[in-house]
């Protein structure tokens, strides 16, 4: 696992930037995903606003949210709920894309260092993961223009979210 997301990393070096469509991507994540959801009886819903293109790499955007949904899904006690947003900002300049779940959540100090490598918060006895999904979501997003993010309590669940530039018309 690790190794490929070192790889994952590696090669994405300068993406190609497209206007793009992220509904559709929304949908094929979560159709790659659906046995694993459905394993642990995970709610999905969607809240998919009217959003114009964003200015992005499909395929690190697929990443990047496959990353998400599964990091939210680890998170989350069997039968959780999970919520994949997506929506334009308040000025129409970028496109929000977020993932909420109803998780362990993550405490103050614990935000400054997810998404830095091989940074994991809980111990791997209990939570599976490498440390560096957030990592590669945090990379691929930075190098498409965007911007990253979490808000979250510790006990409450987390939303991760993502900003993209609005493509050019």
């Amino acid at each position: 696992k690790i190794t490929n997301g070192v790889l994952s990393m590696a090669r994405n070096r300068s993406p190609g930037l497209e206007p793009t469509d992220l509904q559709p991507i929304i949908e094929d994540v979560l159709l790659l995903l659906e046995r694993e959801l459905q394993k642990y009886r995970v709610q999905v819903e969607l809240k998919l606003a009217p959003t114009p293109p964003a200015q992005a790499n499909g395929n690190q955007i697929q990443q990047v949210l496959l990353n998400l949904v599964i990091n939210a899904r680890q998170a989350m006690p069997e039968g959780g709920k999970l919520t994949i947003g997506l929506r334009p900002d308040a000025d129409g300049n970028f496109v929000e894309l977020s993932v909420t779940d109803n998780g362990i959540g993550i405490s103050e100090e614990g935000k400054n260092r997810i998404f830095h490598m091989f940074q994991r918060l809980n111990p791997s006895s209990e939570f599976e993961g490498t440390g560096i999904g957030l990592t590669i979501v945090r990379k691929a997003v930075v190098r498409m223009g965007g911007r990253v993010g979490v808000d979250s309590e510790l006990g409450s669940g987390s939303r991760f979210w993502i900003e993209l530039k609005r493509a050019e018309e």
